[in-house]
């Protein structure tokens, strides 16, 4: 199609001095003793992640190793919307001789088409099959594609965008992948364009996992309340009871104000630093690992 263009990122530099300049200005407020992650993210640990932004990141680096792989843009219209630029990594299957499946790999917050990276090669490249042709686009408002300008644009209408990218793309049929939001996404694709071209969905996200109804499936409430569960379910149970009293707040601040929100973490980059790293620590094992731009495919433990 005439309209799917190459993409390089390139971020101008005047946005770099200006993070690095905000950076350097950044105060930071104090913390109670021995609080630890129990109020969110530990002072110490934003002061650490600060310094090395400032210090030891280097942007053009990552940059650099991102524009290995080929990306690029299209724009697609969405009924009710405005055209929307959409930007996207498409990696076709490397082994000769094959049939491809065509697989969209959607990712979701906090997180952008990187997610995929690891995952192409063994996709499009491995010693064994299945191979897949990977679609892996940036959720409109993510990274560097276009944000719409009025309000509505829900899983629904990014499923209607994903599935028209496909067509554009000439996969009349296609299997999805999805993480967090872009499960959602998938279900809907499923949903609104299956069995005809959604063949088949993976996700590695539940969401909104609640006790059976005795009016939707007795049987089901019966075996849930009369059987005993195992001390993995009570763990498990435990977690997700922590996870809605103490660790639900952020979803609650950005679905119902986020215009209120995005004033914090557009202008502060350390504000955004704090917000997002809370999650990797929170919702990981042991998460303790920085990027290193100089070895791009890496992460460390410290």
């Amino acid at each position: 199609m005439d309209d799917i263009k190459p993409y390089k990122i390139s971020v101008p530099q005047e946005r770099i001095d200006l993070i690095k300049q905000k950076l350097d200005l950044a105060s930071f407020p104090d913390e109670l003793e021995n609080s630890s992650w129990d109020l969110g993210t530990p002072l110490s640990e934003v002061k650490r992640l600060t310094k090395y932004w400032k210090e030891g990141f280097n942007w053009r680096a990552a940059e650099s190793h991102l524009n290995e792989v080929p990306q690029f843009t299209t724009t697609i219209e969405v009924d009710g919307f405005e055209p929307l630029e959409t930007h996207f990594v498409h990696v076709k299957c490397k082994v000769p001789g094959v049939k491809a499946i065509p697989l969209i790999f959607i990712h979701g917050w906090p997180g952008s088409f990187l997610e995929s990276l690891k995952l192409i090669p063994l996709l499009t490249e491995g010693t064994n099959g299945p191979y897949f042709d990977v679609v892996a686009p940036s959720l409109i408002d993510f990274g560097f594609s276009e944000a719409p300008k009025t309000i509505g644009f829900n899983s629904s209408k990014h499923a209607e965008l994903y599935h028209k990218l496909m067509l554009k793309l000439g996969y009349k049929e296609y299997v999805t992948q999805g993480g967090d939001w872009g499960a959602i996404i998938s279900k809907f694709m499923a949903l609104q364009y299956g069995p005809t071209h959604c063949k088949s969905c993976h996700f590695n996200f539940m969401w909104w996992v609640s006790p059976p109804k005795f009016t939707k499936n007795p049987f089901l409430w019966l075996q849930y309340n009369l059987r005993p569960h195992s001390d993995l379910d009570k763990e498990r149970l435990k977690r997700r009871d922590w996870f809605f009293d103490e660790g639900f707040g952020y979803n609650l601040l950005q679905r119902t104000r986020p215009q209120t929100v995005g004033y914090g973490l557009q202008d502060s980059p350390v504000g955004l630093l704090a917000w997002i790293y809370e999650k990797m620590h929170d919702w990981s094992d042991g998460y303790g690992m920085l990027f290193v731009p100089s070895k791009p495919d890496c992460l460390i433990r410290e």
